[in-house]
């Protein structure tokens, strides 16, 4: 029988549709039609991007804007929103609004487009990691922006138009809704139990061990208890911490073998779909309660791109997930 599960953060629930079925054979994949496109991103097309904001990888003393590098970071080319500006926050009636001002960066993530995460070598997964943690730092400094997030888009079916591998990172003036109800939701917690819910949860699914998918001495890769996707994944940090640039170097290496093979666990079962990834962590400015070090924690989401949202979902808030987490858990654990 189909059940419908409320997710333990946030107030969402999504109906597991496990009796259909499916299994990882049961999606195909879809050819991915941005193969073969003109790759601005390649080393020797450096002008074809906007001039870069930061770079690791290329020699000491070597002109900017020239090959060399290992990972390059630039603004993007098309923003969704405008470095420059004032917010002139103001209303027009019952409508609130303010100037789109925001960051938006591709962080280009190795100088071979056929590259990601599954197949990194020695390092390339810490220079990666270690261009989030100071893109983020440097965005910090802009009194305009009140969250960041660091986001992957793998394959046109999860909305990305080049298929050279790379991140983005975007700002935004104003805490996004569901950013805010995982806070409000942590603090409410904290102030009743004295506890981090994330903790909380992240031991609960360690005691069950159904849902674990990869348990390490740093982080845990678990299938949600409510999962929106099939083979939807968390990762979470086993030291509760609120703050992604706070990661240790130690945490940051073992992050970076974590991801690497969770994605090669897709490529095995799931032949390599398409992805969304999101870092979500703490606000940059304004702490959002006087608790927040002790009551959320920072994790990282990869869903899947093997099924559509469609009339349902949208009118309804509701997701409809068609492979239970524990079906899904199993499977990435033997892909492994």
């Amino acid at each position: 029988m189909p059940e419908l599960r409320k997710d333990p953060i946030i107030d969402r629930w999504v109906i597991i549709a496990a009796e259909r079925g499916r299994r990882p054979t049961d999606f195909n994949r879809a050819p991915d039609p941005l193969k073969g496109a003109f790759d601005p991103f390649a080393p020797g097309n450096e002008d074809r991007t906007p001039p870069e904001v930061a770079v690791w990888g290329r020699s000491t003393g070597a002109a900017p804007n020239t090959p060399g590098w290992q990972v390059r970071v630039v603004p993007n080319k098309f923003p969704a929103l405008s470095l420059q500006g004032e917010l002139d926050p103001r209303g027009m009636g019952l409508f609130d609004m303010v100037n789109g001002v925001g960051a938006h960066e591709v962080i280009i993530e190795h100088p071979n487009g056929e590259w990601d995460f599954d197949q990194a070598q020695d390092g390339e997964m810490r220079l990666v990691l270690q261009a989030y943690v100071a893109r983020i730092n440097a965005l910090r400094e802009d009194s305009r922006f009140r969250y960041v997030i660091v986001f992957r888009n793998v394959g046109a079916q999860a909305g990305a138009t080049l298929s050279h591998a790379h991140s983005q990172v975007m700002t935004v003036p104003i805490l996004p809704k569901l950013i805010k109800e995982q806070l409000d939701a942590a603090r409410d917690y904290f102030e009743r139990k004295q506890r981090c819910l994330y903790s909380d949860v992240l031991n609960q699914e360690l005691s069950s061990g159904e849902r674990i998918v990869e348990a390490s001495e740093h982080f845990v890769v678990m299938s949600p208890f409510a999962a929106r996707f099939p083979f939807e994944v968390q990762i979470f940090p086993r030291r509760q911490c609120h703050d992604f640039t706070l990661i240790s170097t130690t945490e940051l290496e073992a992050l970076g073998d974590v991801l690497s093979r969770t994605l090669r666990r897709y490529k095995k079962a799931l032949n390599g779909p398409a992805y969304n990834m999101m870092l979500q962590t703490a606000p940059l400015s304004r702490p959002h309660s006087d608790t927040i070090e002790k009551d959320f924690c920072w994790h990282i989401d990869i869903l899947p791109r093997l099924t559509s949202v469609a009339g349902f979902e949208w009118g309804t808030g509701f997701y409809i997930n068609p492979v239970s987490p524990e079906a899904a858990t199993q499977f990435l654990r033997e892909a492994e």
